[in-house]
């Protein structure tokens, strides 16, 4: 950082021999993959953070193993106005603009499509879109008016996919004693996604072990004395920016456990985004084939997402055992 507040930049300037075609398209892949401006032939620039530096050195000693040449140098801008004119070489206003036209198209099918294949739309183009957002290193306005379409688009497709999603409520979350919610019967919407059978893995697990469950084919069916959850007006459902999850986790004193909270963060990225989590894509995928394999019977289904539900669990506890 110079005195003027600009950030430094990376400048990567690398030469290969001609003959070193497979590496130099290695070497190239590398670079796209990072996000960095190619000011010529051989020079590349990318905003300074230490695992870009990282990134950038490896590419370098890959070249100079291939018995090309390669100098990783910090830059900076003599002006803002260079420093402007840089940033622009990251603009990424048309790629958020490519993946707006394809939600537009995809806007009009939803309605119409299977669920398995609208799902895969989801996850898919869910994709693409953190593919941009991790190569955009700069706040645009092109990049909040397009979260905000795929936050609205998301939204339609969860709605298809399981209706009654719940809205965040405005509210606090008081403490409640875990022993007053014993043998009690809960009460959720039926074909159970992510937060609804999280929710009931952990009402089971931590909350209430001789719990009964109903699944309901509309929230309005649930029965006065059963405790709702996951749905608007509910006794447990979305609060502020907590899905139903978090909200029992904070509700029931639970967010002392490290290995829940993550599990937290997990359930919150694949429910309505956010931070994403490595192993988000393998829960929603196994979660996605046990639904299609017990479709109907959320039973079989809760049974079977709670194994994996448990192993989760034990991986983020070793995994914080080892760093304490």
């Amino acid at each position: 950082m110079n005195d003027a507040g600009i950030p430094d930049w990376l400048l990567l300037v690398i030469s290969l021999p001609t003959a070193s075609a497979t590496a130099r398209m290695r070497i190239w892949r590398g670079l796209k993959a990072l996000g960095c401006a190619a000011l010529r032939d051989g020079a590349y620039l990318l905003p300074s953070a230490p695992e870009r530096e990282r990134a950038l050195e490896a590419l370098a000693d890959d070249a100079r193993g291939e018995g090309g040449m390669a100098w990783l140098l910090e830059a900076r801008p003599r002006t803002p106005a260079d420093d402007a004119t840089w940033r622009a070489l990251f603009d990424r206003s048309a790629d958020y603009a490519a993946l707006r036209r394809t939600w537009k198209d995809a806007n009009r099918r939803v309605a119409s499509m299977p669920e398995a294949e609208l799902a895969r739309l989801q996850r898919r183009l869910q994709r693409e879109l953190e593919s941009v957002q991790a190569l955009d290193f700069f706040a645009s306005d092109a990049r909040a008016e397009a979260e905000a379409a795929w936050t609205e688009l998301s939204r339609r497709i969860s709605q298809r996919l399981s209706p009654g999603e719940p809205h965040g409520a405005v509210r606090g979350i008081a403490r409640l004693d875990r022993a007053d919610y014993r043998g009690r019967t809960w009460a959720t919407r039926r074909r159970l996604w992510v937060d609804r059978v999280a929710s009931a893995w952990l009402i089971r697990r931590f909350i209430d072990p001789d719990a009964r469950f109903r699944w309901l084919a509309r929230p309005a069916d649930c029965p006065r004395r059963a405790l709702g959850f996951d749905f608007d007006g509910a006794a447990f459902t979305h609060v502020g920016d907590r899905v139903t999850f978090q909200t029992l986790l904070a509700s029931f004193g639970l967010e002392g456990d490290g290995a829940l909270v993550r599990l937290g963060r997990l359930v919150h990225h694949l429910d309505v985004g956010g931070e994403a989590v490595p192993e988000a894509a393998g829960f929603e995928a196994v979660m996605g084939g046990a639904r299609a394999r017990h479709d109907g019977d959320d039973d079989a289904l809760l049974t079977e997402i709670s194994s994996v539900l448990d192993s989760l669990y034990a991986h983020y506890a070793r995994e914080a055992e080892a760093a304490a």
